[in-house]
């Protein structure tokens, strides 16, 4: 679920710089940041790692000669360390196929926490050194034996504002077509929507997990006829709302905001209801570039004024929470983890989710598409 994410904060930035709203140098920011917070590497092009030299690999995207001079050239000149940016796709098959076959050629990748805790358990990630990276800089709640957590993302309600005279604040008001009439859009890939249907249902966030599966399919079931559309990449989410296919989704908190800003609040969300999911880094057994090399890039991801940039170019809410501060008062509303916001949500269970993930999208995937 997270690399579709990772791959929407790519074509974010492009549509930004496209539309004007971004000038080249804040692109680049973007793209450096991501590269160093999220890790989304837009080089497409495999590369093996050597001594003095780390592989990192994440979801792709446009290569551009910018990123080693944003990101790769600094961590370079303070480390002697390079990082080479892999685009291929750090999929749990491909970072299977890495380890088991002998002489993995990666070092670092950006993949869901879950994935990364499963493979973990399995031998295949190195546990994440917290002598080198910084525990301190971390949210509570948001450390992990294999992964690092290095940025959020939320999925919240966004709303037409033209068609509602009360604007809905809650999961139950989302399912509610009597109190809110007009079509829905709900998530492709599952998740948060679980959650969404359960907390709707009456479930208290504190006994949402273990998440009933069988509840919250008879909802999504039973509902299905109001919604316009499952959107399965943000481009799409944000579109369905712009061209009244749908008066209500739920969304990433990145595409709500830009909704907002490009509609002058006309369409936009709020953080009532909210469902927080993190994104983390891991690190291969038996990496070729050294444990320590790799921690020691992982700490440099940590650092609050890189992850205020990944903020104000998409969104993304930072991992370290001295981030929060560094943000400007006037955007602060728009950090999916402000002090403000963080109470009116709930987080992904990434234990649950390392459990459950593939049989419920089964499941779930059976059931919308019905």
């Amino acid at each position: 679920m997270h690399n579709h994410f990772q791959k929407d904060l790519v074509d974010i930035l492009k549509e930004r710089s496209a539309k004007g709203q971004i000038s080249r140098r804040q692109l680049m920011q973007g793209f450096a940041a991501l590269m160093g917070t999220s890790a989304i590497g837009l080089g497409a092009t495999p590369a093996r790692a050597e001594d003095g030299r780390l592989v990192f690999v994440n979801w792709g995207g446009d290569a551009l000669d910018a990123m080693d001079a944003a990101f790769g050239k600094p961590f370079a000149e303070e480390t002697g360390i390079k990082v080479f940016y892999d685009g291929s796709g750090p999929t749990e098959g491909a970072i299977t196929a890495q380890v088991q076959g002998g002489r993995p050629t990666w070092d670092l990748v950006d993949a869901d926490p879950f994935s990364t805790q499963a493979l973990g358990r399995k031998g295949m990630m190195q546990p994440i050194d917290y002598d080198i990276v910084d525990p301190a800089k971390q949210r509570e709640g948001f450390q992990w034996e294999y992964s690092s957590s290095c940025y959020f993302y939320s999925y919240v309600i966004a709303y037409d504002a033209t068609k509602y005279d009360t604007p809905p604040t809650s999961l139950a008001d989302f399912f509610d077509v009597d109190k809110f009439p007009g079509k829905r859009s709900m998530y492709k890939w599952g998740a948060g929507m679980w959650e969404a249907a359960l907390l709707a249902d009456g479930v208290a966030p504190a006994d949402l997990y273990p998440l009933d599966l069988d509840r919250a399919h008879a909802k999504i079931d039973a509902f299905k006829e109001h919604i316009g559309a499952f959107w399965g990449g943000g481009a799409e989410s944000q579109s369905l709302l712009l061209n009244g296919d749908v008066s209500m989704a739920l969304i990433w908190n990145t595409r709500a905001g830009l909704l907002h800003k490009d509609t002058e609040g006309e369409i936009t969300f709020t953080w009532d209801g909210g469902i927080i999911g993190p994104g983390g880094i891991g690190v291969l057994k038996d990496n070729p570039g050294g444990t320590e090399a790799a921690m020691k890039y992982i700490a440099a991801t940590q650092e609050p004024e890189r992850q205020v940039v990944l903020f104000e170019m998409l969104g993304n809410g930072p991992s370290n929470p001295a981030a929060d501060a560094l943000i400007p008062e006037e955007d602060r509303w728009l950090n999916p983890m402000d002090p403000a916001n963080l109470p009116k949500q709930v987080a992904l269970d990434t234990d649950w989710y390392e459990e459950n993930y593939g049989a419920a999208l089964d499941a779930y995937l059976q059931i919308i598409s019905a």
